[in-house]
């Protein structure tokens, strides 16, 4: 394929993803810019609230520190409740502040261990003098309740409108049962959805089964339980998931930990241990695999062996994806936890909304492949379209915002250069030869520092980009860029357009001086636009 076929062909992606199964609103797919060379969604990383620290204060968001945030619930107003993991609170951020809402705002000593550490409890009643343990799933009812999946208590707590704290179900005590408020049993339950109607589903991970509760908090258990066995450790068996698809009552799970409600009022699930997302379709009574692939674990392996593949969703892989999110066009969300990113699952077709392109952990913001996550473990979407992200081991909560386009750009279908949030005003017009969107140099450097210089050398004109130590060096009618490092060897790479003269102005390759300056370049073709991003 071509280059312009090629970005024909994404550019049909791209209208494809924008109008795709919209219902009402489409704050997420729908105002995405889609790139036209790759199909990727363009994104920035930014941080929403933590410092990194592995504490627990409070205050100013970018200041407050965390201690493995877990899980995400948006508000209708637009503050942000997060499931603080190892300081056993439920926290708020609103209006840029952080502050604890459920659990002590400081731990009484009694509770803090010989590390320093807070000690986990299980206590009910006025939410400023209640306790959690491990606290993960969060989720708010139609009537403002907040339901918490307390994995740590195996139990499902309740704040309801007033502050007041309640077990909804289960007792503290770990097992499998079914049953009525305490007489139910839970196993570590790390997520929750609440459906309309209030019935709450339970993604009860380490008995490995999706619980139903009814508005009266009575528990009942949808799927199969698991009769396959491993040796955790010598002599020691620990019960272990299994895979199977069809009817729901014969159904095996694989620690599932991440559980949403679709707009019909179904179940998607985050089916970790088995590195795939399920369906069920309650009325249907099935389950079908929607993404990821691999054989089930099998022997003594405790998982499915994680890896990491975008593309067709059934083809799709995945390693440990978790917290799960829907947006009103129907495109899942994943956070998938040790590929350190976040997914998407729409129309078939699984892509990579952010998160390093080789998959390896830090806390780097940026755009999208370049960004870096530690263990993302939820996702949660915001009214205006920006995505939410836990960040268990940099002990921050993160912002995916998608890219827009300058509102002054130009409705045309002359060929146009954004230079992060900016239009570049040429005084040529770019083109394009050889399919390459060809560009008077220095309206697109000089913004960023870097001075241009031009001089002639063996009867040909060499153009120089410096910047501090660094210049980039290109020759009219020469197919090739060299860049030059102070106290480095020359690095020269060929490239397949060379620059030329035309009316005076010396154009140059757009794509190949871009990059070399470290530039990012994506071409959306549906707007003739190239768009250049600091990385």
């Amino acid at each position: 394929m071509n280059k312009l076929s090629k970005a024909i062909s994404f550019s049909l992606l791209g209208a494809m993803l924008v109008g795709g199964t919209s219902v009402g609103a489409a704050p997420f797919v729908g105002h995405a810019v889609i790139s036209s060379d790759n199909g990727q969604v363009l994104t920035s990383v930014s941080t929403f609230a933590g410092l990194g620290d592995y504490n627990e204060t409070e205050g100013a968001a970018l200041a407050a520190s965390f201690r493995k945030p877990k899980s995400l619930a948006v508000l209708p107003d637009g503050s942000v409740l997060v499931a603080d993991s190892k300081n056993h609170k439920i926290r708020k951020i609103a209006g840029g502040q952080t502050s604890t809402i459920a659990g002590p705002a400081i731990t009484p000593p009694s509770l803090i261990d010989k590390t320093g550490l807070p000690i986990g409890g299980m206590l009910d009643g006025v939410s400023s003098q209640s306790f959690f343990n491990e606290p993960e799933g969060l989720a708010v009812s139609a009537k403002g309740d907040i339901y918490i999946a307390d994995a740590g208590n195996n139990a499902i707590r309740k704040i309801d409108t007033t502050g007041n704290v309640t077990t909804f179900a289960g007792n503290g005590v770990q097992g499998l049962a079914d049953g009525k408020g305490a007489e139910a049993r839970f196993n570590k339950p790390r997520d929750l959805a609440v459906a309309a109607d209030g019935t709450i589903y339970v993604a009860d991970t380490l008995n490995h089964v999706i619980r139903k509760i009814a508005a009266d908090g009575t528990v009942t258990t949808l799927n199969a339980e698991s009769g396959r066995f491993v040796e955790a450790s010598k002599g020691t068996a620990t019960q272990a998931g299994d895979f199977k698809d069809g009817a729901l009552k014969d159904a095996l799970f694989n620690e599932p930990s991440g559980i949403v409600i679709d707009a019909k009022g179904n179940l998607y699930v985050s089916d970790t241990g088995n590195q795939r997302i399920r369906y069920i379709d309650l009325a249907a009574g099935q389950v079908t695999t929607v993404a990821g692939s691999g054989a089930a674990a099998a022997g003594n392996e405790l998982y499915v062996t994680g890896d990491f593949a975008d593309g067709a969703a059934l083809e799709a892989k995945f390693d440990l994806p978790a917290g799960i999110a829907l947006t009103d066009e129907g495109a899942l969300l994943i956070a998938d936890s040790l590929n350190h990113s976040v997914r998407m699952l729409y129309d078939g077709q699984v892509s990579t909304i952010a998160g390093d392109a080789n998959q390896l952990h830090g806390s780097t913001n940026g755009i999208e492949r370049a960004a870096q996550f530690n263990v993302p473990t939820d996702v949660a979407l915001t009214a205006d379209g920006d995505i939410l992200v836990t960040d268990q081991y940099d002990n921050k909560i993160r912002k995916i915002s998608l890219f827009q386009l300058p509102a002054a750009l130009p409705n045309d279908d002359s060929y146009k250069v954004t230079l992060n949030s900016d239009v570049v005003r040429f005084d040529s017009q770019p083109e394009i030869t050889n399919e390459r969107l060809m560009v008077p140099v220095r309206a697109v450097v000089s913004p960023l520092g870097y001075e241009v210089t031009y001089a002639e050398e063996n009867g040909k004109q060499v153009i120089r980009l410096t910047k501090g130590d660094t210049t980039i060096e290109l020759t009219v009618g020469v197919k090739e860029v060299r860049k030059l490092v102070k106290g480095s060897e020359p690095v020269v790479r060929a490239i397949d357009t060379a620059p030329y003269i035309k009316e005076e102005r010396t154009l140059l390759p757009l794509r190949f001086f871009s990059e070399e300056i470290g530039l990012d370049v994506q071409w959306i073709g549906g707007k003739q636009t190239a768009v250049l991003r600091s990385k």
